[in-house]
């Protein structure tokens, strides 16, 4: 992982964030190439869930919500993290993370009895355990620091607070009776988001996998109660294929834990987490949930609008139920990153060299183009042409004339890119091209047009 880590910064990948004043935890920013990993992992999700199905929308919902959304999901009184703090250097840590193999329903009773010691400064001496809400709040609206604390600054305080949404989901469902009223989509049917969740997260680690602000991918699929276990089942499969099929990760990589109903979320029948065996460790990588109900029967409660759906074909009038594929976009960007990351010797040379063996469609630059020497007019133009030819067909095309030739190869590796091709004197006399392949390293020659 620390070669990994190391690797995403000195390539441009991720940077932590606002490194120039200190860093602040739990934060990443992403570079050049990272953003555009990303962005080709977020683009594919998009098309493999929504462009190529018949039967899943996308809604792009805001990030401040009324907050009387989060009171109906449940996340005003329960989305909460154990949190215990040391009595010696009062640091404060998630109890059930200091607990191997515990639980979020860890009690003060059985973190006593299991008595870790504290990461700063090494003393069992602990407090009681308490519930830590994870939901950033602000205030909305022309609200000053001093009017918070007048006399009135209580109720003040109470109308003018809003929270930075700590799921993309609960913007689906507040939109489900918009698009029903709209599209009036056959069932089953879902709804797609992609955009920014926050978690006040008591401890973040682990790289980009546990952050206070991230990226999620969710569906929301509405099926009849009556077919649950089908669907679930047929999502279960398809978020397989998804992994390994277009994010080119290894099924044998990938552990469907089935989830014990005491570590469930409060909405949930059912709920897989795929684990995946990152470098340190396997960890949750994404879940299929199945949350009955719950959350629209909520909204119907609160708002007191209908949100019933008339089946088409027996007019049967019921409140779907759903099914949630759920997956933070750094996780799975992370894990794509730890399945491509290679060490590996080179031939006839006492040397290793790192490639990121990513798969095409994902890669930062699918070419690189280089001209055999930089100091060559004649070579550089004719790189240029190639160059262009590429970027009108493929537009993730690099160029790169620094260094020599080696040194491009090196450099090119680290950062997964497929293909490099060199413009060299045999260019300018046959109008061929040499073409490295990443992976092997075997290099072929073909003409610019069969690139």
């Amino acid at each position: 992982m620390d070669n990994l880590v190391s690797l995403c910064k000195r390539r441009g990948f991720i940077f932590p964030g606002s490194e120039v004043y200190g860093g602040f935890a739990g934060t990443w920013d992403f570079g050049p190439l990272g953003v555009m990993l990303k962005k080709n992992i977020m683009d594919e999700w998009w098309r493999f869930w929504v462009d190529q199905r018949d039967d899943i929308f996308g809604v792009d919902a805001a990030i401040l919500m009324n907050p009387r959304t989060w009171v109906a999901s449940g996340h005003t009184a329960t989305f909460a993290d154990p949190l215990v703090e040391c009595k010696s250097c009062h640091g404060r840590f998630r109890a059930d993370k200091l607990v191997n193999g515990a639980n979020e329903s860890i009690s003060t009773e059985e973190f006593a009895k299991a008595a870790p010691k504290c990461p700063t400064c090494g003393k069992t001496d602990w407090g009681p355990i308490r519930k830590f809400n994870m939901m950033f709040t602000t205030h909305v609206g022309a609200v000053l620091p001093e009017d918070l604390t007048s006399a009135e600054g209580k109720d003040l305080a109470e109308k003018s607070t809003a929270y930075l949404r700590p799921e993309t989901a609960q913007g689906i469902f507040t939109n489900y009776k918009n698009v029903v009223d709209t599209l009036y989509p056959d069932l089953p049917f879902g709804l797609a988001q992609q955009g920014k969740a926050f978690r006040n997260e008591i401890s973040p680690r682990d790289f980009i996998l546990r952050d206070r602000e991230c990226s999620q991918m969710e569906i929301e699929y509405f099926v009849d109660p009556e077919n649950w276990e089908a669907e679930f089942e047929k999502l279960l499969k398809e978020n397989d294929e998804f992994l390994t099929k277009i994010m080119g990760l290894n099924l044998a990589d990938i552990n469907h834990l089935e989830v014990a109903p005491a570590d469930r979320a409060h909405y949930s029948k059912r709920t897989v987490d795929f684990m995946f065996a990152y470098p340190n460790g396997e960890q949750e990588l994404m879940g299929l949930a199945y949350r009955t109900d719950f959350d629209l029967q909520n909204i119907q409660r609160e708002s007191g609008k209908s949100m019933e759906y008339r089946n088409k074909t027996d007019n049967k009038v019921f409140v779907p139920h759903v099914i949630e594929p759920s997956i933070g976009v750094e996780r799975l960007l992370l894990a794509v990153l730890s399945n491509a990351y290679s060490e590996e010797p080179v031939d006839g040379k006492d040397e290793t060299r790192t490639v990121l063996k990513l798969p095409g469609n994902l890669a930062p630059y699918k070419f690189c183009v280089s001209p055999l020497l930089k100091n060559r007019p004649e070579l550089v133009a004719k790189a240029r042409e190639v160059y262009q030819l590429l970027k009108d067909k493929y537009t993730f095309v690099t160029w790169d004339d620094s260094g020599n030739i080696g040194k491009r190869y090196r450099k090119q590796d680290e950062i997964g890119t497929p293909k490099c091709v060199v413009i060299d004197f045999d260019t300018l006399t046959d109008g061929t091209v040499t073409v490295r392949d990443r992976d092997t390293a075997q290099q072929v020659r073909v003409k610019p047009t069969e690139l």
